[in-house]
């Protein structure tokens, strides 16, 4: 892994309705500085009471907001902006897909996190918090910042409802599975999966399979219909029937 694939960042429990507010805010046309004043009030009561250290829980909070929906590196500004078109547009029900992309894209780390647990799931139907954490080690190092951040990423699945507990401590289940089909949402979540990825490229059969999307339904779209719906993707047959799928060059 190279560049921000092997960063972790996301190390905060973040709730989903604090990345819709804060997409709401940048879509109402704020500079950061509003935005900013904004996430301090809705999180005064919420996180790091009364505390006024200059890098506490809350201020880690909100950078991670601002990083996933205004802050943006260069290379994610497309793919941002047509996030925040696709918010306007879609239903409700898609908007989790919508935040779960953009910060798969702007913090690898949360889709390493799911990977794992979505491979859990898939092999026992259930995933641990500890075996999570072991295998997210493997990957990203045996530090304990390594086992908390990944603890914190699995409290925001928890928060966003797609995982649920269990009567047993630390033991997760799926919660519902999210269809999605709209063909743009699709062609927009296979390029914040590939931000996701050291090289930028993979088949397209994984990618829509990954385990990393494991709270969502995603309808089989057609490589043709992928490229029409996105104009930062290039498909490639690979061989006899598998289609890969690459960022363009200009977009990274």
């Amino acid at each position: 892994m190279t560049g921000r694939t092997d960063q972790i960042g996301f190390s905060q429990r973040v709730r989903l309705e604090w990345f819709e507010q804060t997409a709401n805010l940048v879509l109402a046309g704020n500079d950061k500085a509003v935005v900013n004043t904004a996430l301090q009030e809705l999180l005064k009561d919420k996180v790091s009471i009364g505390g006024q250290a200059e890098r506490g829980n809350r201020e880690k909070i909100i950078t991670i907001l601002l990083k996933t929906w205004l802050t943006v590196p260069s290379e994610l500004q497309a793919l941002r902006d047509e996030g925040l078109d696709l918010l306007k547009s879609v239903p409700q029900s898609d908007h989790v897909a919508i935040h779960w992309g953009m910060v798969t894209a702007a913090y690898p780390f949360w889709s390493g996190v799911a990977t794992q647990t979505g491979r859990l799931l898939r092999l026992q139907g259930s995933a641990a918090a500890a075996h999570v954490q072991r295998r997210v080690r493997e990957q990203y190092g045996e530090r304990e910042t390594v086992s908390r951040a990944a603890r914190r990423v699995l409290r925001s699945f928890l928060d966003w409802g797609v995982l649920q507990e269990t009567g047993s401590k630390g033991i997760y289940t799926s919660g519902p599975t999210l269809p999605v089909e709209d063909p743009r949402l699709i062609a927009w979540l296979t390029e914040a999966a590939l931000h996701a990825r050291a090289n930028r490229s993979a088949p397209l059969r994984d990618l829509l399979d990954s385990p990393s999307f494991f709270p969502f339904r995603i309808k089989p779209i057609q490589a043709d219909s992928l490229g029409a719906a996105s104009p930062r993707l290039d498909i490639f047959r690979h061989g006899l029937d598998e289609d890969l799928v690459m960022l363009r060059k200009e977009d990274l």
